[in-house]
């Protein structure tokens, strides 16, 4: 046997509750390191020096001085396969995995120590790329893999009449090495066909969840029992028995299995087995499973079966406690990215709005892709995709805050070249070394206008109310947090289109159509080839784009919005108009009240026309009156109900707005018989409909509403 490695564990009494994640990590014998690329340095933590046997004084941040104790000897006995290349020795792995593009990477390396005793050290890790695929860090993690590599070799040797099980031992054993996640754990166990060759019947795997043992994996469906799936530690069944007890029990008959166990036998008797193996899986002296196997024409077990399984049971065990750690560690970080998105999505009359995000399947990582939706004054709504450099903690943070400011700035009403130059300088003042691409539409359902900016991500895509889909190609500026670094201006054309009625944009994060070794058009195409063969419902056509951009794996997780414009949406023409007024000009009031007029003519309101032109007056007047500088007023036809007024009729209504930059918001007052002003905002409160006051930019937008009196009703669509 291998001489056991000198580690004294902090005491228990040491060690908080919900114990940390570098606790547990030393606890369970594993260390750190983090290559810096681009500097050419390492950091090693303590457990990790120990790992390597180096002294923190003989270690000055060279990789190389890591790199050169690990020597590239084939490892001899179970774990040797598929742990490395044959080709090389850890560094030329980690140099053939950032070479080829790989997110990630696993070696072994053959350690000699100072007092010239021999071993095996386990290292896997991340590679972090940055946007450009560049690699510019490997943070990873690695083990003392002596002691489970040579207690297995030990095994095997003293089996050698079993050349048969010996290679089960040896092919599982090397499937563990490669197990991250505990479903890999599993699929290491279940999917190994030499099982049946030996006549293993069933095999059941059980991890120790708060006092009970829950049934993770199944390898003979016609054995599942649901009643069982959890079991409590004190019941009597073998599983809870062999955890209780810390002792492997072996069962050498069905006779003895039904007398041992009469609750248990019905469900197993169907199965054939004539005996069964259950072991404990211990790691670090406590109990975090059990394994059971039952065999066909099988009665009893030689000492030497024994060993060996028990060996086997050493091996599982040792892989289950870390991916139960790699699990608990990306639960924790799938929670954090999961709180910063949106829980809920609003509701915005006109369209259909669906989104996805979707981890990344083969990490622990979380990402900082976002997806958000804000329902803005009018109707409108803006919608927003984006992706924070980096897979941590770091970028979800980042994403978290970005996410919020971006909401902030749109609710507040700055035009869609304002928010993204906004979030630009927000992000470059957050002090990080990140940046981030994003994607901003600005929607109006009822006239199916809008307003697009991009900083630095994958164009959107449209498809046609016919089915037919296109790119949208829309103007870029720089990521996020860029422009200030290069001492350039944060500037970001707007991109106007139009959706017609029926019509679904998609934007998406690059996460959904980038794969390893291919390019990106040709993600594209297959989106697009999807997006077009999707089902009309934006929910199903979300869960369709999900699934089929799903099927192959990817290190980089993903967002998605879908936006569909209703078919109806625009009963009526969509009808627009905007006009500057001058301060200082005395014609300009005069010829606004006459465009008012004019328009409405135009657009059959001519019911209303007299209301409209006095309330426009007034609330022109006072922004004149009342402002430094001049007023926009605008002039569009909305289809459907006022939110303000909650009428229950659908009829096209008129909306005059008059904008400013004031910041100081009107007040309404009742002035005395003998005072000229202050009258104003009371007589458009009797004119219109509704009205009221929002935030636009760094002013203002007082507007009001005139219901078409002429219109016939028609039902709203909810």
């Amino acid at each position: 046997m291998a001489e056991s490695r000198e580690w004294a564990p902090p005491a228990p009494a040491t060690v908080a509750w919900p114990a940390p994640a570098d606790a547990r990590m030393s606890l369970n014998g594993i260390g750190g390191f983090d290559w810096d690329l681009d500097r050419d340095r390492m950091h090693l933590d303590e457990h990790a020096l120990r790992t390597v046997d180096l002294r923190p004084e003989d270690f000055d941040g060279d990789p190389k001085a890591l790199f050169s104790r690990l020597e590239p000897d084939e490892p001899h006995g179970p774990g040797a396969s598929g742990e490395r290349d044959e080709a090389g020795g850890v560094a030329e792995t980690i140099a053939r995995a950032l070479g080829d593009g790989h997110s990630s990477f696993r070696a072994l390396g053959r350690l000699t120590r100072r007092d010239g005793r021999r071993g095996w050290v386990r290292l896997q890790g991340r590679v972090v790329r940055d946007g450009a695929g560049r690699a510019n860090r490997v943070i990873g993690v690695l083990s003392d893999a002596t002691d489970e590599l040579a207690q297995a070799a030990q095994r095997l040797r003293e089996d050698a009449d079993r050349p048969a099980e010996s290679d089960l031992v040896l092919e599982v054993t090397a499937s563990l090495a490669r197990a991250v996640t505990v479903r890999d754990v599993t699929a290491a166990l279940t999917g190994n066909r030499r099982m049946d060759r030996l006549g293993i019947a069933s095999l059941f795997l059980g991890q120790v969840e708060a006092g009970r043992v829950h049934i993770v994996s199944d390898a003979n469906a016609d054995s599942w029992v649901p009643s069982l799936q959890y079991t409590r530690i004190e019941d009597d069944f073998p599983m809870s028995e062999v955890v209780r007890t810390l002792a492997p029990r072996f069962i050498t008959s069905g006779e003895e299995f039904a007398r041992r166990y009469p609750a248990l036998w019905p469900h197993i008797e169907p199965l054939g087995a004539s005996s069964a193996a259950y072991l404990p899986l211990i790691a670090q002296g406590r109990p975090i499973g059990a394994l059971g196997l039952l065999y066909r024409c099988r009665q009893g077990f030689s000492p030497q079966e024994r060993h060996l399984l028990i060996a086997l049971s050493g091996s599982i065990a040792q892989s289950l406690q870390r991916a139960i750690l790699f699990d608990q560690e990306h639960d924790i970080a799938q929670g954090l990215q999961t709180a910063m998105l949106p829980r809920t999505i609003p509701r915005v009359p006109g369209t259909q709005i669906a989104v996805r995000y979707r981890s990344a399947r083969q990490a622990s990582d979380i990402g900082g892709d976002w997806y958000d939706v804000v329902a803005l004054p009018g109707g409108r709504v803006a919608v927003v995709v984006g992706d924070v450099q980096g897979h941590d903690t770091h970028a979800a943070a980042v994403m978290g805050q970005l996410r919020i400011a971006l909401r902030a700035y749109a609710g507040e009403g700055h035009p869609p070249a304002s928010v993204m130059a906004r979030a630009s300088a927000f992000l470059y003042e957050l002090d990080t070394d990140r940046f981030a691409t994003c994607l901003y539409a600005e929607v109006d359902p009822a006239t199916g206008s809008a307003l697009l900016v991009r900083a630095g991500h994958i164009d959107p895509l449209v498809r046609q109310s016919d089915g037919a889909v296109r790119g949208l190609p829309t103007a870029g500026g720089l990521p996020l947090g860029l422009s200030a670094q290069f001492g350039r201006p944060a500037d970001y054309p707007v991109t106007a289109a139009e959706l017609g009625p029926g019509d679904t944009l998609l934007m998406f994060s690059d996460g959904l159509v980038e794969r390893p070794s291919a390019d990106l058009d040709v993600g594209v195409r297959r989106l697009s080839a999807a997006l077009a063969a999707g089902p009309r419902d934006v929910t199903d056509l979300a869960d369709h784009l999900t699934a089929v951009m799903g099927e192959q794996a990817t290190d980089d997780d993903m967002a998605l919005l879908l936006l569909r414009r209703d078919s109806d949406a625009a009963p009526h023409p969509p009808r627009l108009l905007h006009r500057d007024v001058a301060p200082g000009d005395p014609g300009a009031l005069s010829e606004a009240r006459a465009m008012v007029r004019d328009t409405m003519a135009g657009w059959g309101l001519s019911d209303r026309v007299d209301e409209a032109e006095l309330a426009a007056g007034e609330l022109i007047t006072n922004a004149l009156v009342h402002t430094d500088g001049g007023a926009v007023l605008t002039l569009r036809v909305l289809p459907g109900p006022s939110p303000a007024t909650a009428a229950p009729d659908a009829t096209r209504r008129l909306r005059i707005e008059v904008h400013d930059t004031a910041a100081n918001w009107p007040r309404r007052r009742r002035p005395g018989d003998r005072e000229v002003c202050g009258r104003g905002l009371l007589l458009v409160e009797r004119l219109a409909d509704a009205w009221g006051v929002e935030p636009h930019g760094s002013g203002k937008a007082v507007w009001c509403e005139f219901r078409d009196r002429t219109a016939v009703a028609e039902p709203v669509r909810h």
